[in-house]
């Protein structure tokens, strides 16, 4: 007989209705409204904000600071990222938020006097952190296309970092670990312990009282109440006293952007992505170019030919990534017009032997070929508006540093710019001029959110995190859903596979490939390499003729899942 009063009995309880409830997800259905993202309590958050009247906008600024409270691995007000938004009238715009290189960045701040990098310091200390951009973005987004007050939308994130929310086991078992870092992390010894010391148990709550005042410096005076005032001069000091570069000059500078989407077409779909400083949308659509070229429906799913001709797209758009895209308003000469083009697609589709895999050559990226951590949600309303968001702290929980005055950890973003200028290797490291770093510069990213329309209206809204496998991800869930009529559910738990060009090597998921097309690729020249899971994603399909949003998460996020009303 279990003895209910037994504290581990209790706590064993917990841990089977959390599993059984995280092990059973399944498709979402709602007809007026939808988010899915990586915490149900935001998730439920956005919808909350949608029922008192709020539109995408409103329900994605209070979703976004709500996963600041419930997910910190990638959820952020210390980061940045990006917005598609695709508004009713079909008309869709873009916002950029990613972070940027503080005033005292240079391209050669990682390198000892070898001119190599010096104690992964482009990913590791404060010279790792790039300026925040999330704030400012929301708070962009929301003057020009919100309704709702801006603090009604911010104060369900103060409410939960003041009173608590629900350990949950997944986050549990981070915290254990987190609580046993190196010192020098200082606030993640501590982030997860309660009033007593001791690290939150599941079942019990979580309280966040330095973030909850952070939130609540936003949620009185907007953009200013982290770009200005007694944050900005907190994140000043904290910096000056631990090695960073950041200044009160470097937050009050910078901006976000509003700025036209990438248009692609896919078989009479429109695709509709982030253009540069992401990568995600050129390389996304030079690859669906590549595959209508294929007629990639005639080609079998999962067979030795479909992972072959998937590779070599993914190849071939990685090599244009690295020697091309950066910060557009570094680089005003990048050839997005012929990277988009139906006739470079078919130039560099006839370069593909499907008997045999290419070469990645580091001296020539795609000449040849003819021609960790980050959170999504997705967002539909009932006027029709939809919201594809990634953002992200780079690595998981970032550079894992931050003050304890403040309660957020800041990203480690630094570390996605090409660390040693003109150096590119086989093992993947890029050292091409578009994504050198420069003062106020913006690093180069793989962040894909993507809305996919048909008839002009939401059909599709995906996006996901794991850095440069977020591209690819994102692109065989859309492959799946549009080429192979897959629904939402299955085209996010479908088999995945990455390339990126540098290594050369198909990254793929265990126990979902056969032993059989291994080998024949093998044999082809490909080198595979598994892996436990590729992408966490996020998304939500519309049904014209039922008038029914659909939503899924993928089911390696524990905590996460899709609401609707």
């Amino acid at each position: 007989m279990i003895n209910i009063n037994s504290r581990h009995a209790a706590f064993g309880l917990t841990m089977l209705l959390l599993f059984f409830i995280s092990s059973t997800k399944a498709q979402t259905y709602a007809e007026n409204g939808m988010v899915v993202s990586d915490n149900v309590i935001a998730s439920q958050v956005g919808v909350d904000i949608m029922k008192k009247g709020g539109n995408a906008i409103d329900a994605a600024v209070a979703t976004a600071f709500a996963l600041e409270v419930t997910h910190p691995e990638a959820g952020n007000i210390g980061g940045g990222g990006f917005i598609v938004f695709m508004k009713s009238d079909g008309d869709v715009t873009t916002f950029d938020f990613r972070e940027k290189a503080p005033l005292a960045a240079s391209p050669g701040m990682f390198l000892d006097e070898n001119g190599e990098i010096k104690n992964n310091s482009n990913h590791q200390g404060l010279l790792a952190v790039g300026v925040p951009g999330t704030v400012a973005g929301l708070y962009q987004a929301h003057q020009k296309y919100g309704k709702l007050p801006w603090a009604e939308l911010v104060k369900p994130s103060v409410e939960l970092a003041k009173k608590g929310f629900t350990m949950t086991y997944g986050l549990y078992n981070v915290a254990v670990r987190m609580s046993e870092r190196d010192p020098a992390e200082d606030i993640m010894r501590n982030y997860f312990r309660g009033e007593d010391g001791e690290v939150v148990k599941p079942g019990e709550t979580w309280k966040q009282p330095a973030l909850a005042y952070t939130l609540k410096q936003i949620e009185k005076h907007g953009r200013d109440g982290f770009y200005k005032g007694e944050v900005a001069q907190k994140i000043e000091d904290y910096m000056k006293a631990n090695g960073g570069i950041i200044t009160k000059e470097d937050l009050e500078k910078y901006e976000a952007v509003e700025r036209e989407p990438l248009k692609g077409t896919f078989n009479g779909y429109d695709i509709y992505s982030m253009p540069p400083p992401s990568s995600g949308g050129v390389a996304l659509i030079e690859m669906m170019n590549l595959m209508e070229q294929a007629n990639i429906s005639s080609v079998e799913f999962n067979s030795t030919a479909y992972v072959h001709l998937v590779a070599e797209a993914m190849r071939r758009a990685f090599a244009d990534r690295a020697e091309y895209l950066g910060d557009p308003d570094f680089n005003l000469d990048m050839p997005l017009d012929r990277l988009l083009s139906k006739d470079f697609a078919k130039t560099r589709f006839e370069n593909i032997d499907m008997n045999k895999a290419s070469i990645s050559d580091p001296a020539q990226f795609g000449h040849p070929y003819g021609g960790d951590n980050t959170t999504h949600f997705s967002i539909v309303d009932k006027e029709g508006n939809a919201i594809s968001l990634t953002y992200t702290l780079e690595n998981s929980y970032g550079v894992k540093m931050g003050s304890d005055k403040l309660g957020f950890i800041f990203n480690n973003e630094m570390g996605d710019f090409n660390p040693v200028p003109g150096v590119t290797t086989a093992t993947g490291q890029i050292g091409s001029d578009p994504n050198l770093v420069a003062p106020e510069k913006r690093m180069l990213s793989s962040m894909t959110p993507t809305i996919i329309a048909k008839d002009g209206k939401p059909y599709l809204v995906i996006g996901s995190p794991g850095g440069r496998t977020i591209i690819n991800t994102v692109f065989q869930t859309v492959l799946n859903v549009l080429a192979y009529d897959m629904r939402i559910d299955r085209a996010i738990e479908a088999m995945k596979i990455h390339h990126q060009w540098l290594p050369d090597q198909i990254l793929y998921e265990r126990n979902l490939l056969s032993p059989d097309t291994r080998d024949a690729l093998e044999k082809m020249g490909h080198t595979l390499r598994p892996t436990t899971n590729i992408g966490v994603l996020m998304g939500i399909t519309y049904d014209a003729s039922t008038k029914l949003y659909t939503g899924s998460s993928d089911s390696s996020s524990e905590d996460g899942g899709a609401r609707g009303y």
